[in-house]
């Protein structure tokens, strides 16, 4: 038999929470130093339970827990820092990125920067007014740090430098590839490239092709599957959004 593993006062968020049988509830939670797992919650849902209100996502938390399989049980839980409060937009942008979150991440795989991306990412959707540009410089800090690091300095067939003069086509096992077309919905000028790689966000082209960019990498990455945030917000506006606003 496994032996059992404690855990104390881990710093921690709720990416998202289920029903379980008649009053408790899976939490899925991002942990600092433990990384993504699963959490019963018993009798978290009960009208006495004082964790009632303090288990959702936005909420920097402390928690507790002991783990002997794939899926810990919580033994404590309380709050480590002041609430967030997101609503519209911004709420629906977390949502995003708690959903990145679940479908990037490995369960008991430790990503410390990530977690510190992701704290970033949650504060500064508070009170944001250009949200879709939080939302690109997360996305494209997470892939990084993950790994899948954007190529915007060099043709991958030539190995020469990006030149602001030239179109690209962004292939996402490879990177730029120098082309003659200018259509096509990963075809990219050079000064956008350049522009995306240093996070100058402040211009609406360079919002758009980031966009377009990071929303094909990162459905290549989740093998094409679609976030069921992305889906929501597309039904929810039905077209093209205003500059600082989510895209999706």
């Amino acid at each position: 038999m496994t032996a059992s593993r404690r855990v104390y006062q881990e710093a921690a968020w709720v990416l998202h929470h289920r029903p379980f049988r008649d009053s408790s509830r899976i939490l899925d939670v991002f942990s600092r130093d433990h990384g993504r797992l699963a959490l019963v919650a018993r009798g978290s849902r009960s009208g006495k339970s004082r964790l009632k209100g303090v288990l959702r996502p936005f909420l920097p938390l402390q928690l507790s827990w002991v783990i002997r399989s794939d899926m810990g049980t919580l033994t404590g839980a309380e709050m480590n820092g002041p609430p967030i409060s997101l609503a519209g937009d911004a709420l629906m942008s977390g949502y995003y990125v708690n959903e990145l979150m679940l479908n990037l991440l490995h369960r008991h795989d430790p990503q410390p920067e990530v977690f510190t991306a992701y704290e970033s990412a949650i504060a500064a959707l508070n009170g944001a007014t250009g949200l879709a540009a939080v939302l690109r410089r997360f996305e494209m800090d997470v892939l990084s740090l993950l790994g899948y690091a954007l190529n915007l300095d060099h043709d991958t067939r030539s190995g020469e430098a990006i030149s602001q003069d030239a179109t690209y086509e962004y292939k996402v096992e490879q990177g730029p590839v120098a082309v003659t077309g200018r259509e096509g919905p990963m075809v990219f000028n050079g000064r956008e490239l350049h522009a995306i790689a240093q996070f100058e966000f402040g211009d609406p082209a360079v919002l758009s092709a980031a966009g377009r960019l990071l929303r094909q990498v990162i459905a290549w990455h989740l093998d094409g599957k679609e976030l069921q945030s992305r889906k929501v917000l597309r039904e929810m506006r039905s077209g093209s959004m205003e500059k600082g606003q989510v895209t999706g």
